[in-house]
């Protein structure tokens, strides 16, 4: 495979070559500029052959089990025939800023299957802990022929916003037996959930998950559904046992069947799209910014009069935006 060959990648790729799927994600993820400008001729390539997959979201209190939890779902879906692509999106190494793998090694049965792939991806310092790139490296995997791809969250800050604006639906994993029912919880994370499940749910601790469901169900009624067409459910299961497993997978298929019957899920790709549009626009306008010469020019001087209490923030802010268009000295 020639190495700046976008061609050679894209045929690879759809020829289900688990090294060049592996190699383009890197490019993808890449912040060199060669590799991005590599990186998106590919993307445009693969983009007629994706699109078809089952786009699954799912996040979780720590503690949860999530990664047995896409063990095991993950695994019901290779016997039912499915090519399974997880995402996972782990918290950075402070040091080399790599990803800590730990989603792969607890996930051992997964990641020696042929029907699937793993890759953990480090999350950086994009908001909410969501690698910048999880969009394109989904349709990479999807162009690969994974019908299944589902992308995990750290469970902490912004994440969960910014991976249900790129999945078709989003699971929100709850314990019971925590003390409060609704720890943990916010109310913009219900909001966004098409379900609600309560892992863990075995042994002794089984009719403690039967209650805590009861009271997220009261909790979810007190808000809107973000479509008149799903009310999200809230369900039990056993990561470790398999209770409730293909019942959630069921609840998955339930819902694609009847938004995609609507022209809803339609409307909700082109919506997502238009959002990763801009997002990519806001990323590529901050980094124009800071690479710009007369912005690292004066830059630390304008930082400092604001720090000395010399210059109010709202007019360095005017001051450094501006300069270009002003052409002004600061």
């Amino acid at each position: 495979m020639k190495l700046n060959e976008p061609t050679a990648y894209i045929e690879a790729v759809r020829g289900g070559d688990r090294r060049a799927l592996a190699k383009t994600i890197t490019l993808v993820e890449s912040t060199h500029p060669e590799h991005r400008r590599l990186s998106q001729k590919i993307i445009d390539g693969l983009l007629p052959y994706a699109g078809n997959a089952i786009r699954l979201g799912i996040t979780g209190v720590p503690g949860v089990g999530k990664s047995t939890f896409i063990e095991s779902l993950g695994m019901m879906l290779i016997d039912k025939g499915h090519q399974v692509a997880v995402l996972a999106v782990d918290p950075s190494s402070k040091r080399s800023g790599g990803s800590i793998m730990a989603d792969k090694t607890r996930m051992e049965r997964l990641a020696v299957a042929s029907q699937a792939f793993i890759r953990p991806s480090p999350a950086g310092a994009t908001l909410g802990g969501v690698a910048r790139m999880t969009r394109e490296t989904m349709l990479v995997c999807e162009a690969a022929g994974f019908d299944v791809v589902i992308v995990e969250t750290v469970g902490v800050g912004q994440s969960e916003t910014e991976v249900s604006s790129m999945v078709d639906f989003f699971l929100v994993l709850m314990l019971a037996g925590a003390g409060d029912e609704l720890q943990g919880i916010k109310k913009g994370v219900l909001e966004l959930a098409d379900a609600v499940a309560v892992n863990k749910a075995d042994g002794d601790n089984l009719e403690k998950a039967r209650k805590a469901a009861q009271a997220y169900q009261m909790a979810l009624h007190l808000l809107n559904p973000a479509t008149p067409t799903w009310y999200p459910p809230v369900l039990t299961c056993s990561a470790l046992t398999l209770d409730g497993v293909d019942t959630i997978w069921e609840t998955v298929l339930d819902h694609r069947r009847k938004l995609t019957a609507t022209g809803e899920l339609e409307q909700k790709r082109r919506a997502q799209a238009l959002n990763w549009m801009w997002s990519l626009v806001e990323d590529g306008l901050k980094q124009r910014f800071y690479s710009h010469p007369q912005v690292k020019e004066h830059l630390d001087s304008v930082c400092a009069q604001v720090k000395k209490g010399i210059k109010a923030p709202t007019i360095a802010a005017q001051e450094l935006l501006f300069l270009l268009d002003n052409k002004q000295t600061v």
